[in-house]
């Protein structure tokens, strides 16, 4: 390998691993012959697999939450709410479904989770009040949305694109009304 691996790679390849293969996988000798280097490379750039498994939640944490709420208040075509819908529920979630997973083993991923939790259910709510929700029954309704969610991306179910829009139509009269 003539370039040198950064710290990012490393946890690009830990989250790869992680939707794939789930937590035990998170190792540095797997990683490394994924990679093609030396586990040196690994130890370079982290102290210990704990400190690895930090910074791939941390990484998590960036691009399930944070990166997400930024990519609907830049481009929401002002109507954030419905765009975070459409984006939560179009995706993927087969990472969110391997993080959680590991949250029923490991405190650390289990910390991460409440953490995530916490900042989306504060967004959502946030959205409902912005829409004129009183802030009781926003919190209310983003739990029940929040719930939605997760029950969605526990479940592995990938929706055509008009069935996608009727269900987040429906759910947006509910959460709405």
């Amino acid at each position: 390998m003539t370039e040198q691996l950064s710290a990012q790679d490393w946890i690009k390849q830990g989250l790869k691993a992680l939707t794939k293969g789930g937590f035990t996988s998170l190792k540095a000798d797997p990683l490394a012959k994924t990679m093609g280097v030396s586990r040196g490379s690994f130890y370079w750039h982290f102290a210990d697999l704990g400190a690895f498994h930090a910074a791939v939640l941390k990484r998590w944490r960036e691009i399930a939450a944070e990166q997400i709420i930024a990519d609907v208040e830049a481009d929401s075509g002002g109507e954030p709410l419905r765009a975070l819908l459409r984006r939560s529920f179009g995706a993927r979630l087969d990472l969110e479904r391997a993080v959680r997973n590991w949250a029923a083993f490991e405190p650390a991923a289990q910390a991460a989770v409440r953490a995530i939790d916490r900042r989306r259910l504060d967004y959502i709510e946030g959205l409902l009040e912005k829409r004129g929700l009183a802030s009781a029954a926003a919190r209310t309704r983003a739990q029940i949305l929040y719930w939605t969610f997760l029950g969605f991306a526990l479940s592995d179910t990938q929706l055509p694109a008009a069935r996608l829009e009727s269900l987040l139509d429906e759910l947006l009269r509910m959460i709405l009304a």
